[in-house]
């Protein structure tokens, strides 16, 4: 078959039923136009969604789609082995499969260049659903897929009619070859226009956050009328691998489900209070909140999926208004004085929901709508411009961040996001405590070695922490000073450790004298339990 050109089809022997040969090259060069018409679609989107609103792209719609959906063992397995990263695996995942998708489609389009298209309006149409049905969401939210989907099925048919067989003189008139050099520079001006609209549209969203940004950086916070007390001299013993008492802002947990950190412009924003026996609603602005008086106090907040011996337990310093001080402003009373409403339901601006017992609320702890985090304006991660925290209760039934809208209901009457999810509708945090040093498969040498921790019961407070060895007897762990019963507690013992392999178990006791079970649970539907433990091989 010498002199046959790569790109013609190869003609079968006379008396063999004549049939051409794949064209190996073609069909690769067709799952790259895929792969460029979804890459297009993405670019397209993306400036799409920087005139609508972010969350209004395909990506994070589809994505908060598929998280609204995720039963609870997964979401808990999510946040267990990728932690902070758990949203970007997310949507590397949901790129990975489109990429597939968009190969498959891409593959059979030069030769069914309208069923290749049929395909990518379905998936166009598929975004648009899931951005309108976004918490939030409407009409004008199908925008971005629309413009996408259109905009891939545009560069799809295009790359495709490069693909298709033209007649060649040399088989006398037989379908020979396609244009290659016109799928490349088709290829190559769709690859510049979409890289053009993705660089675009991510500065009209940067630009778009420019208020929000400028907001934060104007803020500044005033003096609280009630300061927190200063942090006790022996709070916080300098033990290396021990956690600081106050968590840096950095380093400090976020579990949520927002794909796109809202950025909301602190002069815009209103706060709604609302809902049963609120005889007087209120709307309150940034600026009103911080006329009010304002509390600084530490309070350790704890996330339901932590698991035992979990990361996502962080103290700060939170400056912010009494909720039960607005919540009595606008006539709200709790359940124990005659109030019809048991349930604080807290909205954000992404549409998260979070139900509050509205006694534990109003029964005189420091529950704040809090504008401050260690001495500066709340990040935008955390919840700028404002989050709720109630010390005592699991994030997920407390601490609402990007705060919109508070609606006092019953919780007969409604259940929060979580709750329909399998989750108990009330949570407390429950008595807990963890090993930071010696780390697990640490290698310490032999003789005096301390191990040390924290340990948790907020709004209970922890009066004991035990250790012992290879599940011997108990020895009373060394506790530094109390700061308040609302944050967690120092410990260290001084172990006289001898070689070889050994386990190391802790267990706290509370100031009610509960002391923490020794039961593993998961954390479904109310938090963890059990006690954690470490291995060691001392040298």
């Amino acid at each position: 078959m010498a002199g046959v050109s790569s790109d013609q089809k190869v003609l079968v022997p006379e008396g063999d039923t004549a049939r051409p040969a794949v064209h190996r090259p073609r069909a690769a060069l067709g799952a790259l136009s895929g792969l460029i018409s979804g890459l297009s679609a993405l670019a397209a989107a993306e400036l799409a969604a920087a005139a609508v609103r972010p969350e209004a792209g395909p990506l994070t719609a589809v994505g908060g789609a598929f998280i609204d959906r995720t039963p609870p063992w997964l979401k808990d397995f999510a946040v267990r082995n990728f932690g902070t990263h758990d949203k970007l695996v997310l949507q590397l995942g949901i790129l990975a499969v489109l990429a597939v998708l968009a190969m498959a489609v891409g593959s059979v389009s030069p030769g069914y260049r309208r069923t290749g298209c049929a395909a990518v309006l379905l998936f166009g149409a598929v975004g648009a659903v899931a951005a309108v049905e976004r918490p939030g969401g409407g009409p004008l939210d199908a925008l971005p897929s629309a413009v996408g989907a259109l905009t891939a099925c545009g560069v799809l048919y295009l790359l495709a009619g490069r693909l298709t067989l033209r007649p060649s003189r040399a088989e006398g008139g037989a379908d020979g070859h396609f244009d290659r050099r016109g799928f490349v520079v088709a290829a190559s001006g769709a690859v510049a226009a979409s890289a053009g609209a993705g660089v675009l549209g991510r500065r009209l969203s940067v630009s778009g956050a420019a208020g929000a940004v400028a907001s934060r950086k104007g803020t500044v916070l005033p003096a609280p009328a009630s300061p927190a007390r200063p942090v006790p001299a022996g709070a916080g013993p300098r033990i290396p691998g021990l956690s600081p008492f106050t968590t840096p802002v950095k380093d400090f947990y976020r579990v949520d489900t927002a794909l796109v950190v809202p950025r909301i412009d602190a002069t815009r924003w209103r706060l709604r209070i609302h809902g049963k026996g609120v005889t007087r609603p209120l709307t309150v602005g940034f600026d009103d909140l911080l006329r009010r008086e304002l509390i600084e106090r530490d309070i350790t907040l704890t996330c339901v999926s932590n698991e035992v011996g979990g990361r996502y337990v962080g103290n700060a310093r939170w400056i912010g208004v009494r909720l039960a001080d607005l919540l009595r402003e606008a006539g709200v009373r709790p359940p124990s004085e005659g109030g019809p409403a048991d349930q604080l339901v807290a909205r954000s601006v992404d549409g998260m929901t979070i139900g509050s017992p509205v006694e534990t609320v109003m029964d005189g702890r420091d529950a704040l709508l809090a504008v401050g985090m260690n001495g500066e304006p709340l990040p935008f991660d955390h919840g700028f411009p404002v989050r709720m925290l109630v010390p005592g209760l699991y994030g997920y039934v407390s601490a609402c961040k990007w705060l919109q809208d508070l609606e006092l209901t019953t919780f007969a009457d409604y259940d929060a996001y979580w709750v329909k999810r399998s989750w108990s509708p009330t949570a407390t945090i429950k008595t807990q405590s963890r090993i930071d040093t010696p780390r697990p498969f640490a290698s310490p040498r032999s003789g005096t070695v301390p191990v040390a921790g924290v340990a948790w019961a907020q709004h209970r407070g922890i009066a004991r922490v035990e250790v012992r060895v290879d599940g011997g007897e108990w020895h009373t762990a060394r506790l530094a000073s109390e700061d308040s019963k609302d944050t967690w507690r120092q410990w260290v013992w001084e172990w006289p450790a001898t070689s070889g392999s050994h386990t190391l178990e802790v267990r706290a006791t509370d100031q009610d004298g509960d002391t923490q079970t020794d039961r593993r649970a998961g954390t479904v539907p109310d938090g963890a339990t059990g006690w954690h433990s470490v291995v060691v091989a001392v040298t």
